[in-house]
C-alpha cells in the first residue's frame, strides 16, 4: 500500500521509471511522465508513446516503478502488476477524465491506460539521512545545485 507521503511524492514528481522485461528475459527501463495515483494500492500512467513497454507488460505484467523527489532525495519503489487498458475500453473510459484533467490536449494522444496494481511499496533514501542529514538541508543543498545547472 502507498501511504500518504509516498502518494504525496508520486503526485508532485510523476516521473516513474518503469522496468519490465522484454520477450527475450532482457530488463528494460523506461520514464513515463504522466503517473497518477488513482487510490493507495493503485497507480497508473498514459501510454502516449511506449509500445516497448507496452509490449514487455503484455508478455511479462510484472512491473517495478521507481519515482524520484531529487530535492528531497527521496524515492518510492513500487512493485506490482501491470494491466493495460486500450483506447475503446470500458476502463480506459473511465480513468481517462483523470489525464484530461492534468495533461489537458496531451490527453488527446493517450493510446492506452496502464493501471498497475501495487504488491509492495517502499520509501527509499539516499545515504546522508543516515549520518543525520535532516530534509530540510538536503532540499537547500539540492536547490542550490540545481539553480547552477537552471540559473
Amino acid at each position: 500500500m502507498l501511504d500518504q507521503p509516498m502518494q504525496n511524492l508520486i503526485a508532485t514528481f510523476p516521473l516513474g521509471f518503469v522496468a519490465s522485461v522484454t520477450p527475450d528475459g532482457a530488463p528494460a527501463v523506461s520514464p513515463k511522465g504522466t503517473f497518477v495515483v488513482l487510490d493507495p494500492s493503485t497507480i497508473a500512467f498514459a501510454d502516449i508513446r511506449s509500445p516497448g513497454t507496452r509490449r514487455n507488460l503484455a508478455a511479462d505484467p510484472r512491473v517495478e516503478v521507481n519515482f524520484i523527489d531529487p530535492f528531497a532525495r527521496k524515492a518510492v519503489r513500487v512493485t506490482g502488476q501491470a494491466v493495460i487498458h486500450p483506447k475503446g475500453s470500458d476502463r480506459f473510459a473511465a480513468l481517462l477524465p483523470r489525464w484530461s484533467d492534468l495533461f489537458g490536449d496531451l490527453a488527446r494522444r493517450i493510446n492506452a491506460l496502464v493501471e498497475i496494481r501495487v504488491s509492495h511499496a517502499t520509501m527509499i533514501w539516499t545515504p546522508p539521512y543516515d549520518d543525520g542529514a535532516t530534509e530540510d538541508a538536503m532540499i537547500a543543498h539540492y536547490k542550490t545545485r540545481f539553480a547552477k545547472v537552471y540559473p
